[in-house]
Formats: structure tokens, sequence, C-alpha cells
């Protein structure tokens, strides 16, 4: 998970703690003890100290940055769903390792995360020819389940009552090993040309070799043994209807941390941000923890 994904949330900790300080004497009290009491200002100086540069430069980010560019629901939400899907029942876990309360507050953070994708992504040029060479390779997306087990005999045990006309769904929630996608029915989402490189080899071979609602013989990976069905293709259109999209994921893949960082200094520069505080300034250059890494 993208280091960015953290940063917002020390951001809000940091913004409350700020508004707490500026609303009053920064005298009130946050923690009592015998050996004397913690007050907001000493926790707001505090808080700065260690992650104030971090989180001003996340809160000036997301205010700067969605005044001219926009992250639809649709497109947060596609975002949250692939790292539900690569997390499988680790999601809530991971939320927890990152310091989010819930997923409402992941994405909070990971809007702010696409919204530098947005930014950056205008200083990326590329040719016809790169788009064409993109498109020429170009595979269908495939919408797929499987069913994972760790030897083959299980594998072909199963294959054998779906020929029967088992239910994959109920299959895979009786014994795959990867439960993710168990609880699913076995469904692992759509595999496009950008995720393809996220699985085994093999496993994407046999895949893209199956039509809709074909199921596969048992198919070998590091992982163990699979049953594999595609439920959907999505069919390869005109270069001319899938011009922009294919514009889109070739600039995607040329995003470096170096680009983002770049786009980030021109914004801040182009809203014309002043910071009086000097032990803030720093928020204006990059840090080892902006988007992308």
């Amino acid at each position: 998970m993208k280091k960015w994904i953290l940063a917002l949330t020390l951001a809000g900790s940091l913004l409350t703690l700020g508004a707490c300080s500026q609303s009053g004497s920064g005298s009130a009290t946050v923690a009592e003890s015998k050996a004397g009491n913690i007050t907001q200002e000493e926790l707001y100086n505090a808080m700065k100290d260690k992650i104030g540069v971090q989180a001003l430069q996340q809160l000036l980010y997301e205010k700067v940055l969605s005044k001219k560019y926009t992250v639809t629901d649709s497109e947060l939400n596609t975002k949250i769903n692939d790292l539900k899907k690569q997390l499988g029942s680790n999601f809530d876990a991971a939320l927890a390792q990152y310091g989010y309360k819930n997923e409402d507050d992941l994405k909070k953070t990971m809007k702010v995360g696409m919204l530098q994708e947005k930014a950056a992504m205008k200083d990326i040029k590329v040719t016809d020819k790169e788009l064409k060479d993109y498109y020429n390779n170009y595979k269908p997306e495939i919408k797929v389940r499987h069913i994972l087990v760790k030897d083959e005999k299980t594998a072909n045990d199963i294959k054998q009552q779906l020929d029967k006309g088992a239910n994959f769904a109920d299959l895979a929630k009786k014994y795959s090993t990867d439960t993710g996608s168990a609880q699913n029915g076995g469904d692992i989402g759509w595999i496009t040309n950008q995720t393809a490189s996220q699985f085994d080899p093999d496993f994407i071979k046999a895949a893209y070799a199956l039509k809709v609602n074909q199921i596969s013989a048992p198919v070998k990976s590091q992982f163990g043994y699979h049953i594999i069905e595609v439920t959907q293709i999505k069919p390869k259109q005109s270069f001319d209807k899938m011009k922009s999209q294919i514009e889109e994921q070739v600039k995607s893949s040329k995003l470096t941390n170096d680009i983002i960082n770049k786009a980030m200094e021109r914004e801040l520069k182009e809203a014309g941000v002043k910071i009086d505080d000097k032990s803030l300034q720093a928020a204006l250059k990059p840090l080892a923890t902006t988007a992308g890494q």
C-alpha cells in the first residue's frame, strides 16, 4: 500500500489539534498526572515537530488540487474495490496497520493520492506510435473466478463435480484456499492489461485461453492448482473508440515519483502558497512520503 495512504491520516490529526490550539489560549488540558498536566498547545507543538511538515503538505495538496481536478465517486470506489480484492480478508487488518479508523477514512486519503496522479498526468507526453503499439498488444478485459487448492487430486475432484453440475461459487467457498476470493464465490474481478502482471503467468495464460462460461482443467501455478472460469469478456473495440482510454493507461504506466513531485511543486507555486512558519516551509518541497511511493 502506498505511503501516502498514511500521510493524510496524520494530517487530519494535526489539523484537529491546530484548530483546538488556535481556538483558545492553548492552555486547555488534554491529560493530567501527578507529575504535571499536558496542554493542547504542548501536544500540538509535539505533533508539529514530529509530523508537521508532512501533514501540512498533504493538507495543501488536498485544498489546492481539489480546485483544479476531480476524482469521481466511481473512480474512487473502483480503486477501493481493487484494493479489497488484492488484500482479501486482510483488508481490515491493513486499515488498522496503517492507522485508519474505517474505510471512509481510507477513501479521504486515497482521493488525495488520485488527485496528485491526475495533476502529474498532464506533464506526460505520449506518441501515436506508443498508443498504437499498446493497442496492438491489448488483450480484452476478462472477469474471472477461480478455486485454488494445494494438490492436483483435490483439483481433479472439484473439476469432476463441476462437470456434473455442481455450483462453482459453492465449491469455491468450501474448498478454495484463496480466502479473499472464496467468500465471493471465487470471484477475483476483472483482469486488465494493467493488472495482468499481478497474477501468475501460467494462471493468466490459462484464463485468456478460455471462452465465456468455460471452466478450465486444473492449472498449476506457484500457489497450487486452480480451477478457472471466465464469466465475462469485454471485446476489444476500435482504436478510435479506445484511444482516450489507452492514452490514460500509457501515461499512467510512465508515472514516476519524480514526475509527481515536480507536478506538486508546480501546483503549489501556481496557487501562490506561502508558509510563514519557517519550521514548516519544507512542505513546499518533495518529501519521502509523497504520492506514488
